[in-house]
């Protein structure tokens, strides 16, 4: 680059302060980085231009010789130790090279079930034993994996730590990587004697009881994550997750609507006429409501404070009694000319006399 403008090469004045030359670099690194231009050769050899002219320039002393000679006396590495790094604080967060830690045994996965509660368990919460068939930590060998009497020995392949880390060259310079190490699965050992039961996986499927504790308010499709619950890992590793999906069974008296319910109360044609006092059931037992006289069909009383408690919250929904009128379908002919005599005091058109029944709506005279 001895016949190349480096501050050209960086879009800056040569009265540039290092702060200046240093956020040119970082944006026209990020613009022609190899990775941001996959299979372009121009923005590779734009990269490389602009990582060679940084290094040259964030060094004061090279920098001076630059300006005085118009040349980098005595450059050395292309990439130079102080834009390696720059590179590595860019496009990986300051992390340089670090030390390999052991991984050990990892958690088990997570598991699903499904359980089905009442309303009156969404409403007020519930505890329950829920029976699962997961992979359990082996009795036998207690999760090592190893025969009794026998234990585990350090992986050679990794010694001990549990990963593999890996060199490779890059314009970039020597990056390194680790992954797990595949003999040992990343645990550090190696299992000479497995334990005969689970076969040295440390564990094996059996059935368990889960304590389930459902808190009041949750509703139909509502999931419960229960933390440390779920499968148990390999060779001694953590249990995983256990989610459980919670279906509320549809209740005869009640419709949820959020927080609210909704019950249908039947009531017969004089009682809607002439007014009543009925019973109609709450979750914790049963409440009285009055009718009033001339009440229609689909009138709605409220009752406050008789829904389902806020999950998490205070205070619960209310209960929405909605009347239903039944007309009879049949009546006797004392009830018939009962109610002719009505029809007449009133100057009500009926259909003719039928016997003391009513037709069916649909019939025809």
């Amino acid at each position: 680059m001895a016949n190349t403008d480096l501050y050209a090469v960086l879009e800056c004045d040569a009265s540039a302060s290092p702060d200046e030359l240093k956020k040119s670099y970082r944006r026209l690194a990020r613009q022609y980085h190899p990775d941001a231009n996959p299979g372009d050769p121009n923005a590779e050899a734009r990269f490389k231009e602009v990582s060679q002219a940084y290094e040259i320039l964030s060094d004061p002393d090279r920098r001076a010789n630059y300006d005085r000679f118009g040349s980098d006396v005595g450059a050395g590495n292309p990439f130079g130790a102080g834009s390696v790094q720059d590179i590595f604080d860019m496009f990986f967060g300051g992390m340089g090279a670090r030390s390999p830690q052991r991984r050990g045994p990892q958690p088990g996965p997570d598991a699903e079930i499904s359980f089905d509660i009442t309303l009156d368990d969404a409403a007020f919460g519930a505890t329950h034993d829920v029976t699962v068939t997961l992979p359990q930590r082996c009795t036998t060998c207690d999760g090592s994996g190893c025969a009794p009497g026998t234990s585990p020995i350090r992986c050679e392949e990794c010694d001990g730590v549990g990963e593999v880390r890996r060199v490779r060259n890059s314009i970039l310079g020597q990056m390194v990587t680790s992954s797990p190490c595949a003999r040992c699965h990343g645990t550090g050992s190696r299992i000479e004697s497995p334990c005969s039961d689970c076969r040295g996986e440390g564990r094996r499927n059996a059935p368990s009881t889960l304590n389930v504790q459902i808190p009041a308010g949750v509703e139909d499709g509502s999931t419960m994550r229960l933390a440390d619950r779920g499968p148990a890992g390999a060779r001694g590793g953590p249990n995983g997750r256990l989610f459980v999906h919670l279906r509320v069974k549809p209740d005869e008296r009640f419709e949820r609507v959020g927080d609210d319910l909704h019950h249908e109360a039947h009531v017969a044609f004089t009682q809607a006429a002439l007014g009543a006092t009925i019973d109609v059931p709450t979750l914790r037992s049963s409440t009285s409501i009055d009718v009033e006289p001339g009440s229609a069909n689909g009138t709605v009383h409220r009752i406050r404070h008789e829904g389902i408690e806020h999950l998490h919250g205070r205070g619960r929904g209310d209960l929405y009694v909605h009347l239903v009128v039944d007309v009879p379908t049949s009546l006797d002919e004392e009830s018939t000319d009962l109610l002719r005599q009505l029809a007449t005091h009133r100057g009500e058109g009926v259909r003719e006399h039928t016997g003391g029944l009513f037709r069916h709506r649909g019939a025809k005279r």
